[in-house]
């Protein structure tokens, strides 16, 4: 029988937006990797309550506030690892390695230079991920889908899926090589297209619709690119996590306008669907800003949305 294991994770950041790391003793297992702050849940204690003891045993901070990142649930073969992750909104203290580990603090975009544990992966992504992901809807021409995008920009959206299925493959080409201009270190463009377009592209990620996820037999992306999936029940999120995506949007949430008669999951179906994920999930079915809280309080990494994204505030 494996040994089960629940752990709670702290994410810290500073002033500065970086995030706060330690390296794992030689004589742990896995030892020499970094992970993030945290440790075991001891019998009768809540996730809060054993965050910050850990965090006062490691690092000699006092944990304030915090709010769930994301919970999941990683198989090592000989244990299973249980990993109820929160950010750490306030602390008071200086933190540093109390037990002798090495500790560091790295920009959000630099962790990828650092060795982690398989199981911190979704972390990793939950962590750079934002909380609101624009997919385009209709547009009258490039211009009009072009200058959409650019207001969601302004508008702070930094994750951006380029969907247009009335488009032939190559005005969809054409089309993508124009958005894709609008890429920076921080801004996401993600195509919702066959994987053969992709390549031919500079975007950051490719989104699977449900049929193409079910398709596939790999992962359709190198581990640098980002890799999304549209998923409505268990089969095609197992299907999601098999292949390693990124990220999951789980639909349909509420009823939308251009979808009035269409079933939907409501949150605590949702709720159920994102317990079973190995990735951060966005909620996507009539979604507004006003969602996001709500959302992640359900588990999710925040809202996708169609319209919402394109107007003011």
């Amino acid at each position: 029988m494996k040994k089960s294991l629940h752990v709670a994770v702290g994410i810290i950041q500073d002033s500065y937006g970086r995030i706060l790391i330690a390296r794992r003793p030689q004589h742990l297992h896995q030892g020499g990797v970094w992970e993030f702050p945290g440790g075991k849940v001891e019998l009768g204690e809540d996730v809060y309550t054993a965050l910050r003891r850990e965090l006062q045993e490691e690092l000699g901070i006092s944990v304030g506030q915090t709010e769930p990142l994301i919970s999941l649930e990683h198989d090592y073969g000989d244990s299973l690892v249980w990993l109820d992750v929160h950010r750490v909104l306030s602390f008071t203290g200086h933190a540093h390695g109390r037990e002798g580990q090495a500790v560091e603090w790295v920009a959000v975009d630099k962790l990828s230079d650092y060795e982690f544990p398989a199981a911190n992966r979704a972390i990793l992504n939950a962590v750079r991920l934002p909380d609101r992901y624009m997919i385009t809807g209709e547009f009258s021409d490039d211009l009009d889908c072009l200058s959409k995008i650019q207001n969601a920009i302004e508008l702070g959206v930094r994750l951006i899926q380029l969907r247009a299925n009335h488009l032939t493959a190559q005005e969809y080409m054409t089309l993508a090589a124009k958005v894709t201009e609008l890429q920076t270190e921080d801004i996401h463009i993600l195509l919702n297209a066959n994987p053969t377009i992709f390549t031919q592209t500079s975007a950051a990620g490719l989104h699977l619709n449900r049929h193409r996820l079910m398709q596939l037999t790999q992962r359709p992306v190198a581990d640098d690119k980002l890799l999304s999936a549209s998923v409505h029940n268990e089969q095609e999120l197992a299907q999601a996590n098999r292949l390693g995506v990124d990220m999951i949007l789980v639909s349909p949430v509420l009823p939308t306008s251009s979808h009035s008669d269409t079933e939907t999951l409501g949150w605590d179906r949702f709720a159920e669907l994102v317990s079973l994920s190995s990735s951060p999930v966005y909620a996507l079915g009539g979604m507004s800003l006003s969602h996001i809280s709500l959302a992640c309080s359900y588990g999710a990494q925040g809202i996708a949305a169609i319209r919402t994204m394109w107007r003011n505030r």
